[in-house]
């Protein structure tokens, strides 16, 4: 047996033979860790392998085509239609999210396909019980096995040769073959390999489930979302009940899909028309908010923006966001000083996004703009009004895309007016019961709704 010692990034999995203080790959500090690796080496010769015959690409086309339904059709949409034979799914999320809870409700969905090995190596049978009880699942193919070892895991794969496999979490997971810590480099590239392995060739669908840093990224080295075919995040606030299923890594389909469910006492709801539940709770006509048009993924969301503007106590006005870019709510206060004359400069701001989401598209602009505005001059925007825009550094109005679907959710959902980018306007081909209102810049925004 040949050893040999390398160093290895923990946050990327670059590898060195020296010990360096940051890394060159990912400009992380103070991450290598100091592992071994072997190699056996058996007669100085190798092994010949068996492998299979090349075969025409065209023979593969159909096979295994069908997929999986995990009995959502919110969750099915962000993977693509379902879940596929053989796929590893990595899903992440902050603790308390809702992870463990949707795959056990997943786990009793697929009821009738065959068996589930739920495998645990932080929660014990009787806490998984406990969960199944709350959420009234009672399923006899549910196999639990609390195990951290992947050769024990191995075996009892082989043997169960189960539809699903559940692995809660990765970074509990170990082999003994290396000597470094579960959750390092190595532990991460051979467990998940052998996983891989053992998966693909019998046509076993796996969910792994992932911890996630202070940043909202997968705990660990990134080797592991290299590695899985999809990658699904659960976000959210803890102390909201909504939750937003998104994709961001699918060999399967497209990463352009979110899904809303919402967090109830029986567990993970889900919601199929989400753009009424995140408005219904609006009071009747209050300054400061207005509805914006947003799109997540390929849907069309209506989603309330709430913005007060009060008096500074303090020598420095503070500007808290809540559900947009911080960035973002300062550099619109700004344009907002300089190109529509509003003194803002002894003022607080707070803008908050209701229903606890997180929301990043430039369509937002307009919205906080003259909601900003409404708060400020105490002057109530009409209710039947959505407006989406994204604007620039000069106060202009610049256009956005998939205006169609927007403006069909808020027809749907009868509003009557819709304040959108004048070049938007220009190109619709449909026609819509809706009032559309072109704007060029902030200034026109706002007197088109009263606050001019």
């Amino acid at each position: 047996m040949k050893a040999k010692t390398v160093f290895v990034c923990n946050e990327c999995g670059y590898e060195s033979a020296k010990w360096m203080g940051k890394c060159p790959a990912c400009n992380s500090w103070n991450t290598f860790v100091e592992e071994k690796i072997s190699t056996k080496i058996e007669n100085g010769k190798k092994e010949k392998k068996v492998q299979e015959a090349p075969k025409p690409l065209n023979s593969y086309i159909g096979q295994d085509a069908k997929r999986i339904s995990t009995g959502y059709d919110e969750l099915d949409r962000v993977l693509g239609g379902g879940l596929v034979k053989g796929s590893l799914v990595l899903v992440g999320g902050e603790p308390g999210i809702g992870k463990s809870t949707l795959i056990l409700q997943i786990c009793n969905k697929i009821k009738g396909e065959g068996k589930v090995l739920y495998v645990s190596g932080e929660e014990s049978a009787e806490q998984i019980k406990l969960r199944a009880d709350r959420l009234d699942i009672n399923n006899d193919d549910i196999l639990f096995l609390g195990e951290t070892d992947i050769d024990i895991i191995d075996e009892n794969i082989e043997e169960l040769n189960p539809k699903l496999v559940i692995i809660d979490s990765m970074q509990t997971m170990y082999s003994e073959e290396i000597s470094s810590a579960p959750g390092s480099v190595s532990q991460v590239r051979e467990i998940t390999s052998r996983i891989m392995k053992i998966c693909k060739s019998k046509k076993i669908t796996t969910i792994i489930i992932g911890h996630v840093t202070k940043d909202g990224n997968i705990a660990g080295p990134r080797v592991l979302e290299h590695m899985v075919d999809t990658v699904l995040y659960i976000e959210g606030e803890r102390y909201f009940s909504y939750r937003m299923v998104r994709g961001v890594k699918n060999r399967f389909g497209s990463t352009n899909e979110v899904g809303m469910f919402e967090m109830q006492e029986k567990g993970m709801v889900e919601i199929t028309n989400p753009s009424s539940i995140l408005i219904s709770e609006r009071e009747e006509n209050p300054s400061g908010s207005i509805i914006v048009a947003t799109i997540e993924g390929t849907r069309p969301l209506l989603v309330e923006l709430q913005a007060l503007v009060t008096q500074s106590v303090f020598g420095l006005p503070r500007r808290t966001a809540n559900g947009i870019d911080y960035n973002r709510l300062t550099l619109l206060v700004a344009v907002m000083e300089k190109k529509a004359n509003f003194m803002l400069g002894n003022q607080d701001v707070y803008l908050n996004v209701v229903g606890g989401l997180k929301l990043n598209e430039p369509a937002l602009d307009l919205g906080i703009i003259l909601a900003t505005a409404s708060s400020f001059k105490n002057i109530s925007i009409p209710k039947d009004v959505v407006v989406f825009g994204e604007v620039g550094l000069t106060g202009e109005v610049r256009t956005i895309n998939m205006v169609e679907k927007r403006l069909k959710e808020a027809e749907r959902l009868g509003f009557k007016r819709c304040i959108i980018p004048e070049n938007n306007k220009k190109l619709l081909k449909e026609s819509y019961k809706l009032d559309i209102i072109g704007v060029k810049n902030i200034n026109e925004a706002m007197k088109a709704i009263g606050l001019r």
